[in-house]
């Protein structure tokens, strides 16, 4: 279990280095006031994650390391979106097609009103 928990914190790091190195290319190519790197990111992780999901998970992966450390580790840090889509994903795979809506909605709607919620508490502490 520890060697499994240092493979997601290292992927972790990895990933997190990987967001913001990509966010400074990202900002330097194109003058945008549109968030593109964190757009950017989100659907270049969820492709990523997408990939090694199907060739790092299953029968195939047997006892690897690998799925840890890159889908869980540096995914998870390079873009949590990555994520929510495959949870979402997965139950739409698995026919909970409500639950699935539920969550892909919810999850949006509630951490974007979560994040206003955030930012007024913090705002009302401070000043």
């Amino acid at each position: 279990m520890w060697m499994t928990l240092i493979l997601v914190a290292a992927g972790g790091a990895l990933g997190a280095s990987a967001r913001w190195t990509t966010r400074l290319a990202i900002e330097r190519l194109f003058d945008s006031n549109f968030p593109i790197a964190t757009f950017a990111a989100n659907v270049g992780g969820s492709l990523a994650m997408g990939v090694a999901f199907s060739l790092l998970t299953g029968d195939a992966a047997g006892n690897s390391k690998l799925p840890p450390f890159l889908i869980v580790g540096f995914l998870g840090g390079y873009t949590t979106f990555s994520a929510y889509a495959l949870d979402a994903w997965t139950l739409f795979a698995e026919g909970r097609t409500l639950e699935a809506l539920t969550y892909a909605i919810g999850s949006a709607v509630l951490s974007i009103a979560a994040l206003a919620a955030g930012i007024a508490l913090a705002r009302g502490i401070v000043s």
